[in-house]
């Protein structure tokens, strides 16, 4: 039998090393301005057309290649990061592995030109699908120009299942915001289709973050520093006025690099966790300076992912650090007048004035453990064991119990004989009697699905009336909340929103839906904003049923709300007309049965 293994083409091994290393035309972007960094640019500038489809160019002013360099640059495990095995473990660069600009030129058409500051002349460089077709000088300045056109024009797999283009234009931007984001001395640009999305000039780190997510966030953010021997932690994370459920900007980066860290997340939140609601969280942008031999980057090709080597140790220093900076913006600062030369003023109790302390009378024979106590008392207390001796019998019965509730099938069966009155359970669940035993239904929820499904109603007929707003209220946004809005900008018309566009980040909210006066509208809009994120350029049903159970969690009466009966009924009523009355629209349980014989079973009935 002759031999079956054989060693893969380059082009076919570059494209196979394609699918992890760029995935999307956001991976491309990320790859290019990294070398960018790498190369010492001060000033870098990112064009997308199509959302990259079409073409994607990064300018830089770094140090620039050779010829040689540049026609080695696209060779497979071809770095100036790295010599040797070891410089794994001190890595000081964002690129190391020599893969990126390999796995572009595998799936895509790519023109290099560049030059170095010492030479007169440059170099231009084109490969179409790993395929050298020409090199020549050029005359051109300093620095690099990578220009990648018809991205995975020869994998159509892969880009038939890319997302539409304003979901790719999202993803860009946020890998461009992380770029940012940690290198603010760098002046940076991001144009889509000829259009400029983001202009961002040299600065510090505090404005460089209010330049990417708006002038607003600026009052809400607490600084953060701490240096141990282990890690250096700065930055800054947000009061506790500023959390939020959706949408809430979270950043790690350790050594210039972003990450993603749940672990640390949850030591960043645990300081805020009797300050803020449950399910709502800070945002927060913490840096990370350790040492590079101290941390492992290469365990995922998208290099997110990364191993500490004293983990537990950091997270004790992380938590530390961001609960003294929230104990300061908590200490209430001394009152401390300035009574020189200002008239004596005499206290209460001195001098001739003022009225006696009341007297305190006490019986001081009283013994609360004489007297004569009743029969039931006694018992109680002599049984008092029992109290804390557990029921092993009622404990199976009460699980058995639970186990049988179950939603029901039939709405019209259940409603038929339904009580005209109803009991509240701690301001969250109406109960009530109906044929088959006791209803118990959960209030947020049943109001979630009936204010559902007349928002979709009035979103299809266009129903919905506008009511003006006395002043219109700013909303400022991130570039990514800024570019959704402008794509949902027909749906929330539809909504009964009038919203202006002021340009850059900025918009004006001139009127909301009628019945939502009073109602904070910057909340809602960024609630909206981040739940239609991933739906953007879906189906418009598709969209308007996100954006709808986004307004009806909006409006939704909130757990702890008493009712009146009258209210509750209406409730009731609204929900059995409803075309669902089991589920929420994101699928949570609405009502459940408390059979009747199990109701008797318990009672011993």
């Amino acid at each position: 039998m002759s031999d079956i293994i054989q060693l893969l083409p380059d082009s076919v091994a570059n494209q196979i090393a394609a699918g992890e290393v760029i995935q999307r035309p956001s991976s491309v972007v990320k790859e290019l301005v990294e070398n960018a960094l790498d190369a010492g640019a001060h000033e870098i500038d990112v064009m997308v057309v199509d959302a990259g489809r079409t073409s994607i160019m990064v300018v830089d002013d770094g140090c620039g290649m050779s010829a040689t360099d540049a026609r080695l640059s696209f060779e497979r495990h071809a770095t100036s990061k790295i010599r040797v095995a070891g410089d794994l473990f001190d890595l000081h660069t964002m690129g190391f592995r020599g893969e990126a600009l390999a796995s572009i030129a595998a799936v895509a058409q790519v023109e290099l030109t560049t030059r170095r500051e010492d030479e007169e002349l440059g170099t231009a460089v084109t490969i179409h699908g790993s395929k050298f077709v020409s090199q020549e000088p050029v005359s051109c300045p300093k620095g690099s120009r990578f220009k990648v056109e018809n991205l995975f024009f020869n994998v159509p797999a892969r880009r038939k299942f890319l997302k539409s283009n304003a979901t790719e234009l999202n993803n860009i931007i946020a890998a461009y915001e992380r770029i940012v984001l940690v290198n603010p001395d760098v002046s940076f640009s991001l144009h889509s289709n000829g259009t400029e999305v983001s202009g961002l000039r040299a600065s510090g780190l505090r404005q460089r973050i209010i330049d990417v997510f708006g002038r607003k966030l600026n009052q809400d953010l607490l600084p953060v520093s701490v240096e141990t021997s282990l890690c250096r932690i700065s930055g800054f994370v947000g009061k506790p006025e500023s959390a939020r459920k959706k949408g809430v900007h979270q950043f790690f980066f350790v050594n210039g690099r972003y990450m993603r860290h749940p672990y640390f997340a949850k030591a960043v939140m645990t300081p805020f966790e009797r300050l803020v609601p449950q399910g709502e969280q800070v945002p927060f942008f913490l840096y990370f300076d350790v040492n590079p031999s101290d941390i492992d980057v290469n365990i995922h090709p998208t290099k997110t992912e990364i191993k500490f080597d004293n983990e537990q140790a950091i997270w004790q220093i992380l938590s530390a650090a961001v609960k003294e900076a929230v104990g300061r913006f908590n200490d209430v600062p001394s009152i401390d007048f300035d009574v020189e030369g200002k008239p004596e003023i005499p206290s209460f109790g001195q001098g001739g004035g003022g009225g006696s302390a009341p007297a305190v009378i006490a019986n001081p024979k009283y013994n609360p453990f004489d007297g004569t106590r009743n029969k039931r008392a006694d018992s109680n207390a002599r049984h008092w064991e029992d109290l804390f001796t557990p029921n092993v019998e009622s404990q199976y019965q009460q699980r058995d119990l639970f186990d049988e509730i179950e939603a029901t099938d039939a709405p019209a069966d259940i409603i038929a004989e339904k009580a005209p009155t109803h009991y509240q359970y701690k301001g969250r669940l109406i109960m009530t009697a109906v044929k088959s035993g006791l209803m118990i239904i959960d209030q947020h929820r049943a109001h979630l699905r009936v204010l559902f499904e007349e928002y979709v109603d009035k979103m299809k007929h266009h129903k919905w009336n506008t009511q003006s707003v006395l002043f219109p209220e700013l909303i400022t946004c991130s570039l990514e909340e800024a570019n959704v809005m402008r794509q949902i900008m027909p749906e929330l018309a539809d909504m009964g929103f009038s919203i202006s566009d002021l340009g850059g980040d900025s918009f004006s909210i001139v009127g909301v839906p009628a019945g939502f006066e009073g109602m904070d509208a910057t909340a809602m809009l960024h609630g909206i904003i981040a739940d239609a994120r991933e739906k953007v350029g879906h189906p418009k049903d598709e969209l308007n049923n996100v954006m709808a159970l986004s307004l009806a969690n909006a409006a939704a009466i909130p757990q702890g709300q008493v009712l009146g009966n009258e209210e509750m009924e209406n409730l009731v009523n609204r929900l059995f007309c409803c075309s669902n009355v089991n589920t929420t629209p994101d699928g949570k349980p609405i009502l459940a049965i408390l059979k009747q014989g199990e109701i008797d079973r318990l009672l011993g009935l």
